[in-house]
């Protein structure tokens, strides 16, 4: 499909030469004389950018500029004039116009002004499409009243730059929702630094956050860029925060309160422009009390708390998580994603979820690999999770557990046929004839029956 541009000027002669050029340039044309033809075709016809007279009777360009970025933001104008100033361009240029080109035109300049405004329209789109995408995948899958109070919160507190303490058990989604945090904020364009906190110490705390020169120390063999210099005008996620040491605590404190810091063995102050959102799963004021946190920290992280609840109790959110996390694996994999059940849905809405959505993730991975066919049954669910499969079954019941796990009736009756004369067989001392006459059968099919020694 060929681009299509809106040529909009009063002169017949430039319509005509440009269309005319244009059309052999391989775009498709529409041509108007005036902004109000030029604003009726931009309802009927959506062309995908505007070569536009600032000079013309009635409605100017100037005015019909700011109509168009007022009904279609996103087309691309760009501005000829034969009376062309710095003002002017100037003027066009923060109303919104893409480029400004003086008559008499270049048609090279026209070309590659045109190609250049379609090409920047297009990383638009990718760039709106692939922020779309990240806000997806970053998002809280859920309905529940539990969910849906969290997402309530997120949206209130991330376009403030207020920081914010996540509270939750492991694989609950802490991270998710730090993520969703940054995402909303006025700093979503700048990056969001993870510092996992089990993995520092307080040999490499200050090397870590605030990076080092070189020949700032034995192993400093090269300059290293700090996750605080890393998240310059972003957020800095302190993840699972709770697990620092308290030497390691102080550091952090000082350097969050100073908001300016030096790369060790550096001399230049640089400053600390980060949003902070950290998270634990330890209740910290018990912490506090036991001594192992620090309190003021914990007062100076915990502006906005924030709390998310554990997958038991929000087990009305598993089908959604499913079906979204199956739809992933899919996309990942290439392949169309697998369907479930409503018995083997119904078995994991019934599970108690230790390790929450990090662990329901993980089964379904599990499962999208081992289950061959594209839908997964109750009897593809293992143990822990499947009750039936919980403990092996004992007495008559082993005879017969197996048989409910397969799908068809044939190959239960074979398994069962085969499992009754090897019972019967035993019972018999191992006696081919008289158990034949016991089952009323001949022994040369017993014999096909019984496993070849």
């Amino acid at each position: 499909m060929f681009p299509s541009i809106l040529i909009v000027d009063d002169e017949a002669s430039i319509l005509k030469a440009l269309s005319d050029i244009l059309s052999d340039e391989g775009f498709e044309t529409i041509t108007v004389s005036n902004g109000y033809e030029a604003l009726k075709i931009l309802e009927s016809e959506s062309p995908d950018l505007v070569l536009l007279d600032i000079w013309m009777p009635g409605i100017d360009g100037i005015d019909t500029l700011k109509e168009i970025k007022k009904i279609h933001p996103t087309t691309p104008v760009i501005m000829i004039t034969g009376h062309g100033t710095i003002e002017t361009a100037v003027n066009a240029t923060k109303i919104g116009a893409f480029d400004f080109i003086e008559k008499p035109l270049s048609i090279d300049k026209v070309i590659v002004g045109i190609n250049n405004a379609l090409n920047f329209r297009r990383l638009e789109e990718e760039n709106r499409f692939l922020r779309k995408k990240t806000i997806e995948k970053n998002s809280i899958s859920g309905n529940s009243p539990a969910i849906q109070e969290l997402k309530k919160q997120i949206s209130i507190t991330a376009p403030t730059d207020a920081w914010v303490l996540i509270n939750g058990e492991n694989g609950c989604g802490k991270e998710l929702v730090a993520r969703m945090i940054h995402q909303f904020s006025a700093r979503s364009q700048y990056p969001l630094i993870d510092v996992n906190c089990a993995a520092l110490s307080d040999e490499i705390i200050e090397s870590e956050l605030l990076g080092h020169e070189k020949g700032a120390f034995t192993e400093a063999t090269a300059k290293k860029r700090g996750k605080l210099e890393l998240a310059h005008q972003g957020t800095l996620f302190f993840d699972e925060i709770g697990d620092l040491g308290l030497k390691t605590q102080a550091a952090i404190l000082r350097i969050l309160q100073e908001k300016q810091f030096q790369r060790v063995g550096g001399s230049r102050m640089l400053p600390a422009d980060v949003r902070i959102i950290a998270s634990t799963n330890k209740d910290l004021i018990k912490e506090i009390d036991a001594g192992r946190f620090r309190e003021d920290l914990y007062y100076r992280l915990n502006v906005v708390p924030m709390f998310v609840p554990p997958l038991r109790e929000r087990t009305e959110d598993i089908p959604e998580l499913v079906n979204t996390f199956l739809n992933q694996i899919a996309e990942r994999n290439r392949t169309s994603p697998k369907k479930i059940t409503p018995n083997a849905m119904k078995i994991l809405q019934d599970c108690s979820w230790p390790g929450n959505v990090r662990e329901l993730k993980n089964l379904l991975d599990r499962l999208s690999i081992g289950v061959p066919e594209d839908t997964i049954r109750a009897t593809d669910i293992p143990a822990p999770y499947n009750p039936e499969k919980h403990s092996a079954p004992s007495g008559e019941s082993a005879l017969f557990a197996p048989l409910f796990e397969m799908d068809r009736l044939d190959e239960a009756l074979k398994n069962f046929e085969r499992e009754f004369i090897a019972r019967k067989f035993e019972e018999n001392n191992q006696d081919i004839g008289k158990t034949a006459r016991a089952l009323h059968v001949d022994k040369s099919y017993l014999k096909k029956k019984l496993p070849k020694k």
